[in-house]
């Protein structure tokens, strides 16, 4: 492995080591004050903001591609560096990526022209997929280019996204960020497929690993990029009785790996139940879209939210609390706070899609005290150095 010289390492302030630190703290604390905004709008309080476009556009931008994409690049940033025996992005470098982060979303608020604002959008994600790709391609990890092409994936969906916003054109943002959820899905699922079962296995004490089923990760992959491009097209945004068995055929995969990962002894490990619970609303999304491709349920977007709120936003929790634990050197043993959180989540994830609209504010509310408690804390362990001492 070639690795970074320690003295060298260890003269870094300790937030910008490596990549999930800041990320992921920033990436929590945007998600409670974005989803706070968003409530606050839908109940016209906050009428005097204006973004460009206006907050539903905002709303659908910033949430696929402001956090989700700040938790998918701390956690790839990271993790690329085991993946490659080469030393991660961190120090100047990784502060300049952030920034331009922060910048394009501190944007939208700031009287810039609609030019720059979508500069900054796009230099964030192209910056950060060719850090990627320089990293996976100079190491020839060709097992981990699918990553690559989701994201190049995500970055056209945001561009179709912003055009939409530039041209004034409703239906093209609604186009990009669906089909960027159900990208995220697949990469989720891809993700998930390798931590998942490995997370469970280490916190149970179990010897044996379980089995690993290539073809459905591929299956899988496939399949969340074909609804992504069913949606980027428009096709898929109109009922369509047939394509219900793309998201049946989906469903029954996420099913067959939830039954074949299970163990009784999930439940009393909330690093664990969490990230089951999270990928089970893979499966209700899926299950969702299959029923409104039917005409059994009355909007589509009920499943959208379940596969947003539940599955992006609670693997997200679960995966950063997971993660932030493990390097930073600490026992993983989250602290108490984050069994509410994850809770907290799940029930913010089910308000959202089985309760009314009376009850979005408490949905936005559960939401937000999921992300205050990571926050709060994990804040002190991604702010200061590993407990063992050792660089990252």
């Amino acid at each position: 492995m070639q690795l970074l010289d320690r003295k060298q390492a260890l003269a870094v302030l300790p937030l910008w080591r490596l990549g999930f630190r800041a990320f992921f703290l920033a990436g929590a604390v945007f998600a409670l004050l974005a989803i706070a905004l968003w409530a606050l709008a839908l109940q016209g309080a906050v009428s005097l903001v204006a973004v460009p476009g206006g907050m539903l556009a905002w709303h659908r931008h910033e949430m696929p591609f402001g956090f989700a994409l700040a938790i998918i690049a701390g956690f790839l940033l990271t993790a690329v560096q085991n993946w490659t025996g080469r030393p991660g992005l961190s120090g100047r470098p990784l502060i300049a990526l952030f920034g331009l982060w922060l910048a394009a979303r501190l944007a939208w608020f700031a009287p810039v022209p609609s030019a720059v604002l979508i500069g900054l959008q796009l230099a964030f994600v192209g910056l950060f997929i060719a850090q990627m790709a320089r990293q996976l391609i100079s190491a020839r990890q060709r097992n981990n280019y699918p990553i690559l092409l989701v994201l190049a994936l995500l970055a056209l969906c945001q561009s179709l996204t912003l055009a939409g916003l530039a041209q004034g054109d409703d239906d093209l943002q609604r186009r990009g960020a669906l089909a960027a959820l159900w990208l995220i899905a697949g990469l989720l699922s891809l993700i998930g497929g390798r931590v998942i079962p490995f997370f469970t296995q280490r916190g149970l004490g179990r010897s044996e690993a379980f089995a690993p089923h290539p073809w459905q990760d591929r299956a899988l992959l496939l399949g969340g990029v074909l609804a992504a491009a069913l949606n980027a097209s428009g096709y898929g945004l109109q009922a369509q009785p047939w394509l219900a068995t793309l998201f049946v055929g989906l469903a029954t995969l996420h099913g067959l790996r939830l039954w074949r990962w299970y163990l009784p002894g999930i439940w009393r490990v909330p690093l664990l139940w969490s990230l089951h619970l999270a990928y089970a609303w893979l499966l209700l999304a899926a299950l969702g879209m299959a029923a409104w491709h039917l005409g059994w349920l009355p909007q589509a977007s009920l499943a959208s939210h379940a596969l947003a709120v539940g599955a992006m936003g609670g693997l997200i929790l679960a995966m950063m609390a997971r993660i932030s634990l493990g390097h930073t050197g600490r026992p993983l043993q989250p602290p108490r706070a984050m069994a509410w959180a994850f809770a907290l989540l799940n029930l913010g994830a089910l308000l959202r899609v089985a309760a009314g609209g009376d009850w979005l504010w408490l949905a936005a509310l559960c939401w937000g005290m999921a992300f205050a408690l990571f926050s709060l804390n994990y804040a002190p362990m991604l702010c200061r150095a590993r407990l063992d001492g050792h660089p990252g």
